[in-house]
């Protein structure tokens, strides 16, 4: 079993910056795939970013240029650095851990991102 414990959002008006973090119970950044999914109101989750196993990331449309994921291995921590933020990114946001061969998941509890002036 893993936990994931996310933290860091808030209320920030547009073009303003967060950092969300994900704490995980124990080191598995050397196999599984860490990544942030978001869900707005009345909207499906959706995938927002991923840091793969050898450091590789991949991003949404929608994000890219904005966002940065990344992890502190040692501290069994990831990140996700959000800037220059719309309204349109408000939603929960999860971290979530898959496993590239058995397809086990893990998901965070989330943590609120509100946009707004």
């Amino acid at each position: 079993q893993v936990q994931l414990v996310e933290s860091g959002g808030g209320l920030v008006q547009p073009g303003g910056s967060l950092r969300l973090s994900c704490a995980a119970s124990r080191n598995i950044f050397n196999i599984y795939t860490m990544g942030w999914y978001r869900q707005a109101p009345g909207k499906q989750r959706e995938l927002v970013a991923r840091i793969f196993r050898g450091g590789n990331t991949y991003y949404a449309d929608s994000v890219k240029g904005r966002f940065t994921i990344s992890r502190d291995t040692p501290n069994n921590m990831v990140f996700l650095q959000m800037n220059s933020l719309k309204p349109e990114d408000t939603a929960v946001y999860y971290c979530n851990a898959e496993h590239p061969v058995t397809t086990v998941v893990y998901w965070g509890r989330g943590t609120q991102v509100a946009v707004s002036s």
